[in-house]
């Protein structure tokens, strides 16, 4: 059979890959400790569950729903806009409700790139930052990740250099999966060059809640004037541990989300009506479960990067995001990320993400994900300093921790 165009594009999906190696070992019997996906484990919020409850099954919320979002759930999100940031946003024209911020992206690719369009993407950076736009027939050009003042002279370069004119840049803070996190100075030159070269802002905002050090992490569209240039996309998946329920946003600018909005109608009837009504509950509601997420995850960064410095790992600590960005040890190094964290499943039982996955510039690192309690955390790197002492030049043939006497 031919090959299909679109999936040629893509090249294989890395984390699948990985997922192989752990099914294979826990068929082995091996008890995993799965720091890879940013699957959250956390319970989703009772009155979120209870709202969701009381509107299921009644006929008039069991029918098609809206597309482009419920109009009790798009004016929650103007109305968190506003709280979180101070950022006006009309609930009719400048939000929209996606099926996580995924999708969101997906199909802003899809309706604003034409074949061959340039989009300037992190790298490393999420996936769909980059194949979004690889899907809608779209080329990636690779910008740094770090949200410093060296990004800009990278950007310039980029834009010159690229033919045709890029058409957007791609930005994500608190970065997945860096944990890097900007500023809002860094906001206001970005917006800045994205006016002087009439580039599109495409901002992931997922993470604009799950912080540990400092002030809260700003939006872009704080910046005066961003919303001419801008879409921002947010979730529910990480703030409220909504990951299973597929709701996120996208807001900002008029004629981009009408374009999204366009794209989404031929596609989707949006999200089953009662989840929308749970997710309103959720923004408009209590805030203690926002702070009890919060605490958690700062709990088992401070357990990782405590226990795995013990086990001979040096971790840097990240100051937001589920994640930390860790370099592979220098003597595992030339292994690269993904046979380097083939092996940690093989003989540590710990399952990570290789940095490879978000891009070539991972490839020295892997991602961590804060998605296990303490104690789990804290006997990853027990099993990572047995492995760490056991390696040798050949380090395929360490023995197995489950096989380890």
């Amino acid at each position: 059979m031919t090959d299909f165009h679109r999936i040629k594009r893509l090249p294989p999906y890395v984390f699948e890959q990985v997922n192989r190696f752990k099914a294979a070992a826990r068929a082995n019997g091996a008890d995993i400790i799965d720091l890879g996906m940013g699957n959250p484990d956390l319970p989703t919020p009772r009155h979120v569950i209870d709202k969701l409850v009381e509107t299921a099954g009644r006929p008039r919320t069991d029918r098609y729903s809206a597309s482009k979002g419920i109009g009790g759930l798009r004016r929650a999100q103007a109305a968190y806009y506003q709280r979180r940031f101070g950022v006006g946003l009309n609930p009719d024209t400048q939000v929209v409700v996606t099926l996580g911020s995924k999708e969101g992206f997906a199909n802003m690719a899809q309706a604003i790139t034409a074949p061959g369009d340039v989009v300037l993407v992190p790298n490393p950076s999420y996936p769909i930052h980059a194949f979004g736009f690889l899907m809608a027939g779209g080329a990636i050009r690779s910008v740094p990740a770090e949200p410093t003042p060296a990004f800009f002279p990278a950007l310039e370069r980029a834009v010159q250099h690229s033919i045709p004119k890029p058409l957007a840049v791609v930005v994500c803070y608190p970065s997945n999966p860096t944990a890097y996190v900007a500023s809002l100075d860094f906001y206001k030159d970005l917006v800045a060059f994205a006016k002087k070269h009439e580039l599109i802002v495409l901002s992931d905002l997922a993470y604009s809640e799950v912080y540990f050090d400092g002030d809260p992490p700003p939006s872009v569209l704080q910046v005066p004037g961003a919303v001419d240039v801008t879409v921002e996309f947010t979730s529910m998946s990480k703030t409220f541990s909504m990951a299973g329920w597929r709701i996120g946003f996208a807001v900002g600018n008029e004629r981009l989300l009408a374009a999204l909005a366009r794209v989404k109608s031929y596609l989707d009837y949006g999200a089953y009506t009662p989840i929308q009504v749970a997710a309103a509950a959720a923004l408009n509601g209590p805030e203690d479960c926002i702070k009890e997420m919060r605490d958690t995850y700062r709990k088992r960064r401070d357990a990782l990067v405590d226990s795995f410095a013990r086990a001979g790992w040096s971790i840097p600590s990240p100051t937001a995001s589920m994640f930390a960005w860790v370099p592979i040890p220098d003597r595992f190094k030339a292994l690269g990320s993904l046979e380097f964290s083939k092996l940690l499943v093989e003989n540590a039982d710990v399952a990570v993400a290789p940095g490879i996955g978000f891009g070539e510039f991972g490839d020295d690192y892997v991602r961590i994900a804060l998605v296990e309690n303490e104690q789990r955390i804290r006997q990853a790197a027990r099993n990572i300093r047995r492995f760490f002492e056991a390696a040798d030049g050949n380090l395929h043939n360490v023995v197995p921790l489950a096989r380890a006497g």
